[in-house]
């Protein structure tokens, strides 16, 4: 099951248990964000199309933490004047990690995990075979020389 939403201004392909770094969202941390902009969504037999979005479609994301994203530096300069000028910039963001994806006549997560699940394998009889030692033979030592 994946889906393809639109937040923070980019559009990221998500399934549950995908972490995202958006664009800082004022709810604290440990709360539920739920994404409505549910472009496409697929649950391995049915895919839904949105025209924008896709009806009753909904993506429940928790975040984890509040953070700031890589430096990015900038430099400028004009030839000739000895002019140059150094800036530095990280980007406040948000944590996400996807919980679930719900539009109408989907199933809930918790059924489609029992379902994918595989049975119990059988336990053996615990007899264990038993593989012969192998012992090195001793190697006899050359140099190299024609008397050896």
């Amino acid at each position: 099951m994946y889906a393809i939403i639109e937040a923070g201004g980019r559009q990221w392909k998500v399934e549950p248990g995908t972490r995202l770094d958006i664009n800082r969202l004022a709810t604290p941390v440990g709360e539920s964000v739920t994404v409505e902009q549910v472009l496409f969504a697929h649950d391995g037999h049915e895919a839904k199309i949105g025209r924008p979005y896709v009806e009753g479609a909904k993506v429940v994301c928790e975040v984890l933490e509040h953070r700031r994203g890589p430096k990015i530096i900038t430099y400028h300069y004009r030839r000739r004047e000895n002019w140059r000028k150094t800036s530095g910039h990280r980007q406040p963001m948000s944590r996400l990690i996807v919980k679930d994806i719900l539009w109408p006549g989907s199933a809930p997560k918790a059924q489609i995990e029992a379902a994918a699940r595989p049975a119990a394998k059988p336990r053996g009889t615990g007899v264990v075979k038993k593989t012969p030692t192998v012992t090195a033979k001793p190697r006899k030592i050359t140099t190299g020389r024609k008397d050896d």
